[in-house]
């Protein structure tokens, strides 16, 4: 097959550094860019100058775009959906090298002669010469390229599947792309008359613990939430503390309640999820001052499996009450030491509930008003605006104060898993079975990816009420952040990940493995989807 542009490992290779150099750090100029580029590229295939229509991007967010690139079998029906993202994180942790991140070829081999500072395992890897070193690599352009690479080869050989390369933005903060190509998912069974078979990722192989070194694939991933919390105090001057309450004392019982807090821990499966943890505690004022800070907020960090919003939401509650009654105890005994009346109990209050007292006190006109505001500042990431709409209320209704308001914040990845379907469990055997007889790969497989990934929003098994207390409580939702639930539901095919061996994602030794990239993993994939389509 000489006439493929992307068929032997040292062109699959090459490919790799070319798209890997098209730097594309999420929310970057060249994330933007990025689309268009690979556009160009797949216009070189034969099939897409004969049927350019088949080849097209679409609108994201912030002016960015994701690509879809579809191969139609004539007597097909059934299709795969090969499911990529292309931004990756940023590269300062690289120091001087920064100029290499995006640049593996050249990179590997000065990383090579200038060793020493790196862990022993890293140095190991990199005197093999078995490791392509570099922002993307493994993170995930590889798969990207793997796709690019089957879906030339299923055009030039017709293969009797259809074929559908999405390659989306934002996976790395938001998920915007895959949440924005749902409905153009939709569109395009509807426009071409195919069914969706099976959601096949190729996100990177995760270590599942540190030095781990097998290879697995998985049939699922976690889910995840971002509790949030704003606490109201009441402002004083530092010289009469006891006149107020700080908001840092609120906060301090609520964090000590949450952080791996193992009732929010799930086990399915034999796995379990990791435990809560905070990811940011921050005062919302922006300057110092001898007045004593009586509002803050926190981000709790929640995984999930089988629980849906609702659920997390209502433990979440829970355990701030529990928080309070601690709370509101120990503040009682400081006033009774120091023999002054109390300011009031610490309330728990869910945002939902704080809209709605706001909208009957001020009027539905003001509230929107105030959340517009919020929505144009652009400095602000969905995270903060809706900390600061929560904020902008409660400044408006004091009186509900001491409190801690409860909410939900972007993102929000609900689990998925496909574990017990007949196609995902026969792929399953059937990969593992060939990794071993081909490669003697042992592969393993894992119910929920340890990564969040963009497979959350293509399958949603849940209820309308298990999603409503996310879009109940959280503050942006509607304006700046949604989530397609109903498409998610109607796309209804099942989810699966094969992805090539690396290490270190978002670290500056981010590395894929040469052997399994270029020689194993093309076999797997290609074998794969021959089988899918007899199945």
């Amino acid at each position: 097959m000489s006439n493929l542009k992307w068929n032997q490992p040292e062109k699959l290779r090459a490919l790799l550094a070319e798209v890997v150099s098209w730097k594309s750090m999420t929310l970057s100029e060249g994330e933007r860019q990025f689309p268009a580029k690979l556009q160009a590229k797949l216009q070189d295939l034969l099939y897409f100058q004969q049927l350019p229509d088949q080849l097209a991007l679409h609108e994201a967010d912030f002016r960015r775009k994701f690509l879809t690139a579809l191969y139609i079998h004539p007597n097909a029906k059934e299709t795969i959906c090969l499911m990529s993202h292309f931004d990756t994180v940023n590269t300062e942790e690289y120091g001087s090298l920064e100029p290499l991140a995006t640049q593996p070829e050249e990179l590997t081999k000065v990383l090579r002669e200038n060793q020493e500072a790196l862990p022993n395992e890293v140095q190991r890897d990199l005197e093999s010469g078995e490791y392509l070193f570099g922002r993307g690599t493994m993170d995930m352009k590889m798969g990207l390229v793997m796709h690019m690479s089957l879906l030339e080869k299923a055009t030039v050989e017709k293969w009797p599947i259809n074929l559908l390369l999405l390659t989306v933005p934002d996976e790395e903060v938001n998920s915007s792309g895959m949440r924005h190509a749902v409905p153009i998912l939709l569109e395009l069974q509807k426009k071409y008359h195919f069914s969706y078979k099976l959601f096949l990722n190729s996100e990177p192989v995760f270590t599942q613990e540190p030095m781990d070194r097998a290879h697995y694939l998985y049939t699922g991933s976690m889910g995840k939430l971002l509790a949030a919390a704003l606490f109201y105090g009441r402002e004083t001057h530092a010289g009469e503390p006891l006149s107020g309450m700080t908001s840092p004392f609120i906060a301090s019982f609520l964090t000590r309640e949450m952080e791996w807090n193992d009732s929010f821990q799930e086990t399915v499966l034999g796995e379990t999820t990791p435990l809560p943890v905070t990811l940011q505690q921050t005062d919302l004022r922006l300057l110092y001052s001898t007045q004593t800070p009586y509002r803050s907020s926190a981000l709790y960090n929640i995984f999930m499996m089988k629980r849906s919003a609702k659920e997390i939401f209502d433990i979440f509650e829970s355990v701030a009450q529990t928080a309070v009654a601690k709370c509101n105890e120990a503040y009682k005994k400081i006033c009774e030491k120091n023999n002054v009346e109390p300011i009031g109990k610490v309330q728990v209050i869910r945002y939902k509930d704080l809209l709605n007292y706001a909208i009957k006190k001020l009027g539905e006109g003001f509230v929107n008003d105030v959340i517009a505001d919020i929505q144009y500042e652009e400095g602000w990431d969905e995270r903060e605006k809706s900390l600061r709409i929560t904020d902008k209320l409660m400044l408006q209704c004091q009186e509900l104060a001491p409190a801690i308001v409860i909410l939900l914040a972007p993102p929000y990845y609900p689990a998925v898993n496909s574990t017990g379907n007949e196609l995902v469990e026969a792929c399953t055997t059937f990969i593992k079975k060939l990794a071993k007889d081909k490669f003697n790969l042992e592969m393993k497989r894992i119910h929920y990816f340890n990564g969040l990934c963009d497979l959350s929003y293509v399958n949603y098994m849940g209820m309308s009420d298990g999603w409503s207390a996310f879009e109940d409580n959280t503050p942006v939702w509607g304006d700046s952040y949604s989530i397609p639930f109903e498409g998610m539901q109607r796309l209804n095919a099942p989810v699966l990940n094969v992805g090539p061996l690396g290490y270190d994602a978002h670290k500056r030794t981010e590395r894929l493995s040469l052997k399994n990239a270029f020689e194993e993993f093309p076999v797997i994939m290609e074998t794969l989807i021959h089988k899918i389509s007899r199945l």
